[in-house]
């Protein structure tokens, strides 16, 4: 299943060190400009993926949202997390395609 695929590349990415998670991991990431793809989970608040969305229009980095809290956090090894930054391209561009892939097979709109 194509979730999976998302699930598995966000595990190998945190294990390459290639994710930053979290408000201030990822707020930091954004300003050293080592950004290449941000993650909202679909429960974000809405004052961070509005902060976020803006910030990263600015510079250009594309933005998804997948996912809960509770299972984003579960596939990365860590507690539940509203943010992930992927900080290498080529697992962006992945991660980017596999979430094309599983809202294509959903019928759901998720990109932002």
């Amino acid at each position: 299943m194509v979730t999976d695929k998302v699930h598995g590349l966000l595990g190998l990415a945190r294990r390459a060190g290639k994710i930053a998670a979290g408000d201030s991991a990822v707020e930091a990431n954004l300003k050293k400009q080592k950004v290449f793809l941000l993650l909202f989970t679909e429960d974000a608040s809405a004052g961070v993926v509005q902060k976020y969305s803006h910030w990263c229009g600015d510079l250009g980095i594309p933005t998804v949202t997948y996912g809960q809290k509770e299972v984003i956090g579960q596939a990365i090894g860590l507690s539940p997390r509203t943010l992930v930054a992927v900080l290498d391209e080529g697992f962006a561009k992945a991660i980017h395609k596999a979430v094309h892939e599983t809202t294509a097979e959903s019928g759901q709109i998720l990109r932002r």
